[in-house]
């Protein structure tokens, strides 16, 4: 009896290491399909989708094996409630939403876009708001939960580089990517794959940083020190220059002097001359 024991919970510990060990197979990316397998749709699709977002600010591009509409945040969103759509904005998006509701085969799928300012979390958020707001008036138009798709992608997918206003402004904005329902699976595969080369440049952009700091700051406190010292040496040398100012009040007497010695015999002699003048006179 005691054997059965000891054999079972052998076994058990057996099977359990053979399943820490064993590798678990990463899951399969799914493949996109042949280009050549949708060209005719979006043949038939491109001219439509053009015209449902004419006299709008939409842009439209044809990407191998789908259509792409994008809506700049500028002049579609409102600027104070980031995630609320413009009146302006509804007619182009309701123009796509029911050109697409009419062919079961199609999917569709949106994805929001942030710029790199501000908290990571922050624009993740808005950029799903954001997407979330386009992927409503698609429902309201009859298109299917099934059919519909919708991903905030934050700032990992950048339109331009976020080191200026013009760029950051390219970067605010939202997706609609159009194609047949068999793509959209391959789509959000595809989208939804971590993109490792912004994590890469992030990393070697802070390991350069602290590189710089400490050879700046012993040059700056080294730089320093000596001008503050020439500088509280400076007026010390100055004090004796106070000693010149007692001088100047003797020669101040000695001017004073003079000029009453000269004017006692301005006087003097103004007195000769009237003398002179009144015995002229009174001879």
């Amino acid at each position: 009896m005691l054997s059965y024991k000891t054999c079972a919970l052998a076994l058990c510990v057996l099977l359990t290491g053979c399943s820490l060990f064993e590798k678990k197979e990463d899951p399969k990316p799914v493949p996109m399909p042949p280009p050549e397998v949708t060209q005719a749709w979006l043949d038939e699709y491109e001219p439509l989708v053009r015209e449902a977002i004419k006299d709008s600010n939409f842009e439209m591009e044809r990407r191998e094996n789908l259509l792409v509409v994008t809506a700049p945040v500028k002049g579609n969103f409102n600027p104070d409630r980031p995630g609320m759509l413009l009146p302006v904005t509804l007619g182009p998006i309701t123009r796509v939403a029911k050109v697409m509701e009419k062919d079961s085969k199609v999917g569709v799928l949106v994805l929001g876009h942030a710029d790199s300012s501000g908290a990571l979390d922050t624009n993740r958020s808005l950029s799903l708001e954001r997407a979330r707001a386009f992927t409503a008036i698609f429902r309201l138009s009859g298109l299917k939960q099934d059919r519909l798709m919708v991903k905030g992608m934050g700032p990992d997918m950048p339109r331009a580089a976020n080191d200026s206003a013009n760029g950051r402004e390219l970067n605010r904005r939202v997706e609609i990517l159009l194609t047949r329902q068999d793509t959209l699976q391959a789509l959000i595969a595809k989208y939804s794959t971590p993109d490792p080369a912004p994590a890469a440049a992030t990393a070697v952009a802070a390991a350069e940083k602290p590189a710089d700091k400490p050879a700046e700051k012993p040059a700056a406190k080294a730089t320093a020190k000596p001008a503050a010292k020439a500088v509280a040496k400076a007026p010390a040398k100055a004090k004796p220059k106070a000693a010149a100012k007692p001088a100047a009040k003797p020669a101040a007497k000695a001017v004073a002097k003079t000029a009453d010695k000269s004017a006692d015999k301005s006087t003097t002699k103004l007195a000769d001359a009237k003398k002179v003048v009144a015995a002229d006179q009174a001879k």
